[in-house]
């Protein structure tokens, strides 16, 4: 080997094998001894080689914690104070669920592309109810499948998958940063072969005759929030987005409305938020006429319950509060949703999947494909065009006017 220069350390006999050992730097600016063993002194030697250039290239940490170690650290120290709650709320049951109990013991600096691969391969096979003992919390009288060993087959879509692999890329992208390891292995691998994952839930879709039938049923119900629906139908508006909606947010005379808000529950806490999930999100929306009228009839509302409520009011900003003026709670607008599907006799979908009900009602209100492609915050004209092939019968659109038109005449 030759002779070796001071600080490049040594290899020698060690109980069975062979040890070695190079002085480096931690990512703390200690310096210190790292160890690299072996069954032959070749072995060793090689080991030795590599830790010797990697000392050269910067900081070696000399303490390398588990998957699972690392994972709750980045959670505490960096997701939840620096980004957004949401997020927090997205990322922290995919790691507790899935990424500490397939990955967790092993070590951080161990971890290999083909270690990552083969546990996403597992994921469309896995039944998340059988794993995580969703059954056997249930109460005794409750239980129906896997706790009984009939497995209900509760597979991961891959969806999920998808974001499993993106939040383990996101927190091995840190690791680099903190100089623990070199390489992302998570970046290197690709998500399960889509036959083989479970297909995403079909939740439905309203056609444009069920979604005027749900808002004529609202209507006749004197709804309080009917604007609210109009707002998630007629522009997309998610559920978060229409309930943290502000009224200094919205131009009647002008026409347009912005999304800068969000109202949702995290962890337990209703948070009232000024950013929106995107930074298009907070681009202007053209308020169509039916979307106007209903705002005008929810300030109308609105001061009606403020007048009623004397003292017990609760002042804000919100467009969409309660009879005392405090914030609508999130899930009680997605019961209230459930509830008047129902009794409007369409079919139960999420709140979230009316907006893909938006394109349709655009057409059938003759909405300019320019002012659609705005609303669905589309990048080409073609894409809009596409939809606006789906031409609705003239009885819809008279049933749309009439709706419309139902405010002037109230």
């Amino acid at each position: 080997m030759g002779k070796r220069a001071n600080g490049e350390g040594s290899v020698f006999p060690y109980r069975d094998g062979w040890a070695g050992y190079v002085w480096v730097t931690t990512p703390e600016g200690k310096k210190t001894r790292k160890w690299a063993y072996g069954k032959t002194r070749e072995e060793t030697h090689e080991k030795w080689l590599k830790l010797h250039e990697l000392a050269s290239k910067g900081p070696v940490p000399t303490k390398n914690p588990t998957i699972a170690t690392y994972l709750t650290r980045w959670l505490a120290e960096v997701v939840e104070p620096n980004r957004e709650p949401t997020t927090y709320a997205g990322y922290e049951p995919l790691v507790r669920l899935y990424m500490i109990p397939g990955l967790g013991k092993k070590r951080l600096d161990k971890l290999t592309v083909r270690d990552v691969q083969t546990w996403l391969n597992t994921l469309p096979t896995l039944c998340t109810c059988c794993d995580q003992k969703k059954d056997h919390r249930r109460p005794e009288g409750k239980r129906k499948c896997c706790s009984k060993g009939e497995c209900c087959k509760d597979y991961p879509s891959r969806s999920t998958i998808a974001s499993i692999r993106r939040v383990l890329r996101s927190a091995l992208g840190n690791a680099i940063r903190e100089e623990l390891i070199s390489k992302n292995v998570a970046a290197l691998t690709v998500l399960p072969n889509a036959s083989k994952t479970k297909k995403t839930r079909n939740h439905g879709v309203w056609n444009v005759d069920e979604a005027r039938k749900f808002l004529e049923h609202l209507r006749e119900a004197k709804e309080p929030l009917y604007a609210a629906y109009v707002l998630i139908l007629i522009l997309g508006l998610r559920r978060g987005e229409v309930l943290g909606l502000t009224w200094d947010s919205v131009d009647l005379d002008g026409e347009e409305l912005w999304v800068s808000h969000q109202l949702n529950r995290v962890r337990g806490q209703l948070l009232h938020r000024d950013r929106t999930k995107t930074e298009d999100s907070t681009d202007s929306l053209p308020l169509l006429g039916l979307c106007i009228s209903a705002l005008r009839e929810r300030q109308r509302i609105q001061e009606e319950a403020r007048e009623d409520a004397g003292e017990k009011w609760k002042n804000s900003d919100l467009v969409f509060t309660t009879k005392n003026g405090t914030p609508v709670e999130p899930r009680n607008f997605y019961r209230s949703f459930e509830r008047y599907c129902e009794k409007a006799g369409v079919p139960r979908i999420r709140v979230h999947d009316t907006r893909h009900t938006c394109a349709s009602l655009l057409a059938a209100l003759d909405v300019h494909p320019r002012v659609a492609m705005r609303v669905l915050r589309h990048s080409q004209i073609s894409v809009t065009m596409n939809v606006y092939t789906q031409v609705p019968s003239p009885e819809t659109r008279k049933a749309l006017d009439r709706l419309n038109k139902s405010f002037e005449d109230g």
